[in-house]
């Protein structure tokens, strides 16, 4: 009886988390006997409250690649530290060629960026951030760097612990 409440749980855990898809790519395989014809899904989930995920999925079907994407997405969910509505500090993600600038946005501004890095920020439940993309404008790159750069961002607490330092706050008048 309580597997089966534990079980219930983590279903409703997993239906709160939205999957959207960045990019679907025909793929090609060159065999003995001429081509394989196969499908390059990228993913991103999340759950609209600070927890997001990438993932990539390939098979012979649209569906398929997606499922395999959603499931490796799944598997690869950081915790993003989210101040308000927006990130805490600016941070720079690399991945390959492509690094992504992450900025702190006043409330009530918005998303401004583009492509990958908008579905992933939305994903994550930021609501106001500013970014730049950099370098190779490739999706899946340019995914895995602003994953990077989500997975840097931390607390003021943190900082002041690491740093072994107290933190004057200035009033400003």
């Amino acid at each position: 009886m309580a597997e089966e409440k534990g079980f219930e749980r983590r279903r409703e855990e997993e239906s709160d988390i939205k999957e959207k898809v960045i990019q679907i790519r025909r793929v090609t395989k060159v065999v003995k006997g001429g081509k394989r014809m196969g499908f390059r899904v990228a993913v991103v989930v999340g759950d609209l409250k600070g927890k997001v995920g990438f993932g990539m999925g390939k098979a012979a079907e649209v569906s398929a690649a997606i499922r395999k994407g959603v499931e490796e997405a799944r598997k690869s969910i950081i915790q993003v530290r989210i101040e308000g509505s927006t990130i805490s500090h600016q941070v720079m993600g690399k991945c390959g060629a492509s690094d992504v600038l992450l900025r702190p946005a006043a409330k009530g501004r918005g998303i401004i960026a583009g492509g990958a890095v908008r579905t992933i920020v939305e994903l994550s439940g930021i609501k106001d951030l500013v970014s730049k993309s950099l370098g190779s404008p490739n999706a899946i790159n340019v995914a895995k760097a602003t994953i990077d750069g989500l997975s840097q961002l931390k607390s003021v607490d943190e900082e002041i612990e690491l740093r072994g330092k107290n933190l004057r706050i200035r009033n400003p008048k």
